[in-house]
């Protein structure tokens, strides 16, 4: 890597001015950095960084997300591998790591807290408490990921406790995961040293949280989207903040990352620096990376911009290697090799039809940008003794298969999707990742899914004669394809969905979402339908 230098505005986070200036890069190092007068207009800073992001929704691999990422001024990500983990394991986190070792990028993986999230559903793997040492032992491994028990954490479950304990032993920092937690509970879960969350939904809750000492991740993804309600504790709160996607949907990594997060905040008028810090200052010395920052002797992991009002990136440097410029990405696809673990039959539609025992049932209430869902009710008609979606109420069946064996799928009903015809299926549905699917007719349900398991994985649209798929077979979560062109026909699959008069922004992602029994109230294992609010199974009839 031959020598080089790059003059312009340099802005200097750490001691928080900006200045004409050069920089002279050697080795991959920043060996000088010069202040002078040039005439160079374009600004110069740290790369963004991603504070918390699960790379398997991307829905590819480490390095086609490295790829795309870096088009947009991210260098690094704090990456849980929660998904891959609750499919294969340990094996699966060793898979994410080996795969981000390939490109240069700076991947931070974390070691999976809660697998399976509950013993609710059924999950591909377990990490018990020797798994999470194993990890925790490795340098690779910088934290221990988003702890989703809280309720063991709050009544000192004696494996959380220990999990908690051991990251601390190996100096690791731990991650959190309290949705609408408060008060006491939030002092409670905070005090057993965990650092982080970014499942704050309301700026009170956030605040709640940092004054007993919490860093704040303002989550702005696919599916979740708290930016609006959180940016404004930026103002009195920026060191305590950063910014994270948490699940970043392909054709959505294309459009923009966490630098969408920068501009919108200016756009709020949210002082530059204090922006700017939360996008990669506070994370790197939260978590201890090894990212530049633009101060002599660091690794040279830096952007080039157009100015401070468009925020254009015209350059990414990682380690002195230029690997983005205007817009096009200068790291080549690696090969990969095909990791999964399915093993399910096909089903049919007397699989999924639920008996008019009452046709007074429960909802899935889904509310778009949102994890949280609220129970509802409903009054369905009955046709030969069975029930089914019903368009007028815009009330669709919900239906989760299990993927890791053959066993009777999971019913029940969802309202708020909006679709009028056909049915989406996907086996990306966390925690567990088993098969979640929602449609009009039973039909185009079943369909829908068993093109997911023809498959092996893969999110899929069915409508009569038309059955389209974009496969996933690594994991049943990733595709290793050209990320560009997985992200296209993600969004000709997610175009179709809302030809068929779909309201939300993201349908597969909220989908995905509905299995997530850690997120309250409502939500479908392949068990049966869950109660989040006392956190048993509950009847699908009223």
């Amino acid at each position: 890597m031959n020598p080089f230098s790059i003059s312009g505005n340099i802005i200097d986070l750490e001691n928080q001015r900006i200045f004409k200036g050069t920089i002279h890069v050697k080795n991959g190092k920043i060996v000088d950095i010069e202040e002078n007068e040039n005439n160079n207009s374009q600004y110069i800073l740290p790369g963004f960084i991603d504070a918390h992001v699960h790379v398997e929704s991307s829905m590819i691999i480490p390095s086609e997300f490295a790829r795309i990422a870096v088009t947009h001024g991210t260098v690094a990500t704090i990456s849980d591998p929660h998904e891959i983990a609750n499919v294969l394991g340990i094996e699966g986190v060793k898979y994410m790591l080996n795969n981000g070792k390939k490109v240069p990028f700076k991947f931070y993986f974390g070691a999976p807290s809660c697998v399976p999230a509950t013993i609710h559903e059924t999950a591909g793997s377990t990490l018990g408490v020797e798994d999470v040492e194993e990890l925790l032992k490795m340098d690779e491994i910088v934290y221990l990921a988003e702890m989703m028990n809280f309720p063991g954490v709050l009544f000192k479950d004696p494996e959380v406790m220990e999990k908690i304990r051991l990251a601390h032993q190996y100096h690791k920092v731990v991650d959190g995961h309290a949705p609408g937690l408060r008060g006491e509970d939030a002092r409670k879960y905070i005090e057993a040293g965990i650092s982080t969350d970014h499942e704050c939904f309301t700026a009170e809750e956030a605040l709640d949280k940092l004054k007993y000492g919490m860093k704040i991740i303002i989550r702005e993804g696919s599916a979740a989207k708290n930016f609006e309600a959180l940016i404004d504790l930026m103002n009195n709160h920026s060191e305590m903040m950063m910014f994270g996607s948490d699940d970043k949907h392909p054709n959505d990594l294309v459009a923009g990352h966490i630098n969408t997060h920068v501009k919108r905040a200016l756009q709020k008028n949210i002082p530059l620096m204090k922006v700017l810090r939360a996008s990669s200052y506070n994370t790197i010395k939260h978590y201890g990376m090894k990212v530049g920052l633009l101060q002599k002797g660091d690794d040279a992991d830096f952007i080039v911009i157009d100015n401070i009002e468009d925020f254009n990136v015209l350059q990414t440097y990682i380690n002195g290697e230029m690997v983005a410029e205007k817009g096009t990405s200068n790291i080549s696809s690696v090969k990969t090799d095909i990791v999964n673990n399915f093993d399910c039959k096909k089903i049919n539609v007397s699989d999924i039809q639920i008996p008019a025992d009452s046709q007074k049932i429960k909802t899935i209430e889904v509310t778009d940008g949102q994890l949280i869902t609220k129970e509802g009710s409903a009054t369905l008609k009955k046709t030969n003794d069975f029930l089914h979606s019903d368009t007028d109420q815009d009330i669709l069946k919900l239906v989760v298969v299990n993927r890791y064996k053959t066993a009777p799928p999971a019913i029940c009903f969802v309202k708020n999707f909006g679709i009028k015809k056909g049915a989406l299926a996907s086996s990306v549905a966390h925690d567990s990742h088993n098969i979640i699917a929602t449609g009009v007719s039973d039909e185009d349900i079943v369909n829908a899914i068993n093109l997911v398991i023809e498959n092996t994985g893969g999110v899929s649209a069915a409508c009569g004669a038309f059955q389209d798929i974009l496969p996933l077979p690594i994991a049943g979560l990733m595709s290793a394809d050209d990320g560009y062109k997985v992200a296209e026909k993600y969004e000709y699959l997610d175009k179709k969905i809302k030809e068929w008069e779909c309201t939300l922004n993201s349908p597969y992602m909220t989908l995905s979402f509905l299995a997530l029994l850690v997120i309250p109230e409502l939500k479908l294992s392949d068990k049966g339908l869950f109660d989040g609010k006392t956190f048993q199974f509950t009847s699908v009839y009223l």
